[in-house]
């Protein structure tokens, strides 16, 4: 069985499940031994013979397969019911070109069948077969979903832990530290300073010192969520000099901007759109 197969219990027979081009294919080959396991490829030709099953097939291709060919089972449907006719499922895929129905060889061969033609050919083989098929299939599918919540409950988990693990992170290289008493107390020599030391914590001196090799000065550098709080920091320090504040209260008042600015726009929507 290859990873793509998995297994129906029913009646005591093992009936493979194929998935294939994410359709469910159950092996009508494994369905015949409930009528005789060393005759199947007899068995299953016994049905497709029959004008039921032809049209129940053609009618399923002509709704699920636009390159269905509709003269060639026209001519099957017109034939079916003769003692003369006979009919293998290589045959009909070859003349109709359908999809429904198909033939794998090898170690895992045999003739596999869409689960709605599979069935189909349930009906054909027991009532009381067809039933205990349908409750193992949805037995299985059931199963199969409850493991898909399970893996998208874990996946939802991990997304909110790596969420909360970035914001944090992002808190604590980008949301700027409190500036003390005795930083604010410093005279700098310009007013950029003034506000590169409320935002970044540093003058445009210490940053060239601890970064050599890297081009540009600290604001070319700058995240958009920095250089965003940069510009209404320029602003509101411009008012506060015409307020005549001194640069000690300047720098405690900007300070406290910049760390409230940034908690508010990390993690905004709007912002994320505009990166």
């Amino acid at each position: 069985m290859t990873k793509q197969s998995k297994i129906l219990k029913v009646e005591n027979f093992e009936i493979v499940l194929y998935t294939h081009h994410s359709e469910d294919f159950i092996s009508l080959t494994d369905m015949a031994k409930y009528r005789d396991v060393e005759r199947t490829n007899y068995i299953i030709q016994n049905w497709l013979r029959t004008r039921n099953a032809i049209e129940f097939c053609g009618l399923w291709e002509l709704i699920n397969n636009p390159d269905f060919k509709r003269i060639e089972f026209d001519a099957f449907k017109n034939e079916s019911g003769s003692n003369s006719f006979s009919l293998t499922p290589q045959k009909w895929i070859e003349a109709t070109n359908a999809i429904g129905i198909i033939s794998k060889s090898g170690r895992y061969g045999g003739t596999f069948a869409h689960r709605d033609i599979a069935f189909e050919f349930a009906s054909w083989l027991s009532p009381h077969f067809k039933l205990y098929l349908i409750t193992e299939f949805q037995r299985l599918k059931n199963d199969e979903n409850d493991r898909l919540k399970l893996t998208w409950n874990l996946h939802r988990t991990l997304s909110k832990i790596n969420y909360r693990i970035h914001t944090d992170a992002i808190k604590e290289h980008i949301i700027p530290m409190s500036i003390t008493r005795e930083q604010a107390n410093w005279v700098y020599a310009n007013e950029a300073d003034v506000l590169n030391m409320a935002l970044f914590g540093k003058t445009a001196r210490q940053w060239r010192d601890e970064n050599p090799g890297t081009d540009g000065n600290i604001r070319d550098q700058a995240g958009i969520e920095q250089l965003l709080v940069l510009a209404n920091m320029e602003s509101m320090n411009a008012e506060f000099i015409k307020m005549n504040l001194p640069q000690s209260e300047r720098l405690l008042k900007l300070n406290l901007i910049a760390i409230s600015q940034m908690k508010s726009i990390v993690g905004n929507a709007q912002m994320k759109k505009l990166k």
